[in-house]
């Protein structure tokens, strides 16, 4: 049932990152401006989520931030946030960099590939988006009770649903989450982790859902080969390394 506190505030996508398990693209483009089945990577999930009936959306920027201006351009609705602590912290920097804006909020990764609009305009319960892998993975892997609320996260496992894609933050778990983020973010031992570290050291005060996808719904490309797999376009890159006509 929609209800105004319901109503999804933005969208915040993480561009921030170096994306170095993706060189030598990286070195030359961020990955999330790469063309992939003709549709610019970060441009398409853009497109998503306004046609969604999102009204706002901010680009977290760190590495090869110029070279996402234009987006703010092109769409009335972008806003661009710099990441000032790319390049020393992980993705918790770009969080804490959009911590002003967080409220019922779609938190995203620039590189994702949706292959049907996975973004709606009024959400309830927060969540983590999943899909199942049969056999082995190193993915973070989830335990969830019987109403579907994650209760444990691990690193690799087997024949278990795994976080992939986005996540809701509704206000209550973005406002805890801000109360862990912000003490921790003194830490220079926490230089290296992911949000989700964060948010692994504290299950039992942030309340989050799974929310299962179908594999073929939520695409992640971690290298060049992986890509190639689904835009055989990139394969001549991979196998000459010739950058100078990227699709």
């Amino acid at each position: 049932m929609y209800t105004a506190s319901n109503k999804v505030d933005n969208a915040i996508i993480l561009a921030a990152g170096f994306s170095s398990r993706f060189a030598p693209l990286s070195k030359t483009i961020p990955k999330g401006l790469l063309k992939v089945r003709g549709e610019i990577l970060i441009e398409r999930q853009i497109e998503q989520i306004l046609a969604a009936g999102i009204p706002a959306v901010y680009v977290v920027t760190g590495y090869k931030k110029e070279s996402f201006a234009y987006l703010a351009e092109k769409y009335p609705a972008v806003l661009l946030i710099e990441n000032r602590d790319y390049a020393s912290r992980n993705n918790n920097s770009s969080i804490y960099a959009a911590r002003q804006v967080l409220g019922n909020s779609y938190i995203c990764s620039s590189d994702n590939y949706f292959t049907e609009n996975v973004f709606v305009s009024s959400v309830s319960d927060s969540y983590y988006s999943a899909i199942y892998t049969d056999g082995p993975t190193d993915e973070y892997c989830l335990t969830c009770d019987e109403n579907g609320r994650i209760t444990q996260v691990t690193i690799g496992g087997a024949d278990a649903w795994y976080m992939l894609g986005h996540t809701f933050w509704n206000r209550d778990f973005s406002r805890q989450f801000l109360t862990y983020l912000e003490p921790a973010y003194a830490d220079p031992a926490t230089a290296g982790w992911y949000w989700e570290n964060i948010y692994m050291e504290h299950l039992d005060t942030l309340d989050m859902r799974i929310k299962k996808y179908p594999s073929h719904v939520i695409m992640e490309f971690d290298n060049l080969d992986e890509l190639c797999l689904f835009d055989t376009g990139y394969c001549k890159y991979r196998d000459t390394l010739d950058l100078n006509d990227l699709p």
